[in-house]
């Protein structure tokens, strides 16, 4: 059986999660209490039909704090019975939060204690700590739409996996704020910016002009191959470990130029010799 556990902030995202993995075959159930998940995937595995052998729970904050507190030996119990789990984490920023809800008009889940809209969020999150700390995949949905929610959940968790971890190398800018969802990140500001270049200004890292400038910089080359280098010598370790996926942020001021172009030859590089590599560019995608 493979299972997916659903987890994160409410207004994150959950149910267009659950609904991805629906529409891709899982069976899923929405909020199962977590000291119920081990009694449950036993259940689902003494049905034999093929029906159950994918599977989504989505469980939040208003499960028992206790069991909340004790869900990384929950994981163990079941990976011990041979489940595949993968553990999801949505996120998103208290401010964008405060819009959804503000636009959608519905209750937060912890306000029937009386608490006011912000301090049931920062609970929320307090209380699902022991969740995000074992989580396999983080998203942060602060920027996502609908739509590239859902591509990324298919693409991370629904298409058909290759061998080897699953890697997501995504350039980003600074002045946008730092990626949540990231392992490692690597600031190349200190690189030359084809930003102050007047005629280079309204491309992008993917265009031509800005990669002929770029490279002939030797810092430039130097900074990749310091970047592939440390991820060529680290990645097999955290495979080791039982890692499925890896993100790998690399951030410039504007997230157009620099980091644009260092995420797609690292990316390129990657691929030469590993299948599950994918590319993201958060501020020009």
């Amino acid at each position: 059986m493979k299972l997916v556990i659903v987890s994160g902030l409410s207004g994150s995202g959950k149910t267009i999660a659950l609904h991805t993995l629906e529409d891709a075959g899982y069976f899923c159930v929405d909020n199962l209490p977590v000291g119920m998940l081990v009694d449950f995937v036993t259940s689902m595995q003494n049905n034999k039909p093929a029906l159950y052998d994918l599977v989504a729970v989505s469980v939040d904050a208003r499960c028992h704090a206790e069991d909340m507190a004790h869900f990384d030996y929950i994981l163990k119990e079941l990976r011990a019975q041979g489940v595949e789990v993968t553990t999801l984490f949505l996120t998103s920023k208290v401010e964008k939060l405060l819009t959804r809800f503000s636009e959608t008009r519905r209750k937060h889940p912890l306000s029937r204690r009386g608490l006011p809209l912000v301090e049931a969020i920062h609970l929320e999150r307090s209380i699902l700590k022991p969740v995000r700390a074992n989580a396999d995949l983080t998203i942060d949905t602060s920027e996502l739409n609908v739509h590239e929610l859902r591509h990324i959940i298919r693409r991370r968790l629904v298409e058909e996996h290759k061998e080897g971890m699953a890697i997501l190398i995504q350039s980003f800018g600074f002045k946008h704020g730092l990626p949540a969802d990231t392992d490692f990140m690597f600031d190349v500001r200190c690189l030359p910016n084809p930003h102050w270049e007047g005629n280079l200004r309204p491309y992008t890292g993917k265009d031509q002009p800005v990669i002929d400038y770029l490279e002939s910089f030797e810092e430039v080359q130097v900074m990749k191959q310091s970047i592939l280098d440390f991820l060529s010598q680290w990645i097999p370790c955290f495979e080791k470990e039982g890692r499925s996926y890896m993100t790998v942020s690399i951030g410039c001021t504007g997230g157009q130029h620099r980091s644009v172009y260092l995420a797609q030859k690292i990316c390129e590089e990657l691929s030469k010799e590993r299948d599950n590599v994918s590319l993201r560019h958060r501020e020009c995608d």
